[in-house]
């Protein structure tokens, strides 16, 4: 959704085109952040064709640029919202992320998992259960005490990867995504970087500026981290439709028929 917001801004008139490209900064109202994106404006028109290609996503298109600066305690005010980069929950270690999206990251084999198994694999009631235990324990700890009715924080089972940093299945917090949200990878990113991490432990020693290469079960997704700090993520949108919805005049609002 928010590689739609910048094209979406630029056609309603809201921001400014400028020929080449346009910045368009977005206020996140759910976390407090700023999200700069970059979209195609050839001739100051947005251009949705192009030849970047998203894994997962059909067909090719315009390049979008999210940039997340300073995304560390995007709900809970802190990177490491229990203050600690490993908390231990019914025998499994489990860290506690806040960068972009609250997320618990747990390592796949504790589990029972090899972390490359296809999103419709994740469907054992008895798994479920115990990852939803976990993730309910783990959201109290990081200051969400109604976390079994919220979605936040998001259970991501991380593995060891040889053509990627890691492997990846994101959940949404209950059914494995197909992919992975942009959201999600700007965390789990940040924790490969965050030290004393199950994430970081299991990709060895990295520091920005650094691209992490996540592999999900549609490809990979790449964020790249720069010091500042500041994640990016290459994402695309297409304009679906357009159109207009009828009311009935007795539904309509008097001083929009005087106008």
């Amino acid at each position: 959704m928010l590689a739609a917001v910048g094209p979406f801004a630029i056609e309603a008139g809201l921001v400014a085109a400028a020929a080449g490209c346009t910045q368009v900064r977005i206020h996140n109202v759910n976390t407090g952040k700023l999200i700069d994106a970059t979209v195609s404006t050839p001739g100051g028109k947005v251009t949705y064709e192009g030849e970047a290609r998203i894994d997962g996503v059909p067909g090719t298109a315009a390049p979008i640029e999210l940039s997340f600066p300073n995304a560390a305690g995007a709900r809970t005010g802190r990177l490491l919202p229990t203050g600690r980069p490993v908390d231990r929950i019914e025998g499994i270690d489990v860290s506690c992320i806040d960068a972009a999206m609250p997320v618990m990251l747990v390592r796949a084999v504790d589990l029972g998992w090899t972390g490359r198994e296809a999103a419709l694999e994740f469907a054992d009631s008895g798994f479920r259960a115990r990852l939803e235990s976990l993730r309910v324990q783990a959201g109290r700890r990081m200051g969400f005490p109604n976390s079994a009715a919220m979605v936040i924080p998001k259970p991501v089972l991380i593995a060891p990867a040889t053509e990627a940093t890691l492997n990846t299945r994101y959940f949404m917090p209950h059914d494995c995504h197909s992919a992975l949200a942009v959201t999600g990878a700007v965390a789990i990113a940040t924790a490969c970087v965050t030290s004393g991490t199950i994430a970081a432990e299991m990709v060895g020693p990295l520091a920005p500026p650094v691209p992490i290469t996540l592999a999900h079960p549609s490809g990979e997704l790449v964020v790249r981290l720069e010091p500042g700090p500041v994640a990016r993520v290459q994402r695309t949108a297409r304009r679906i439709f357009q159109g207009h919805v009828f009311a009935r005049r007795a539904h309509v609002p008097y001083s929009i028929l005087a106008a």
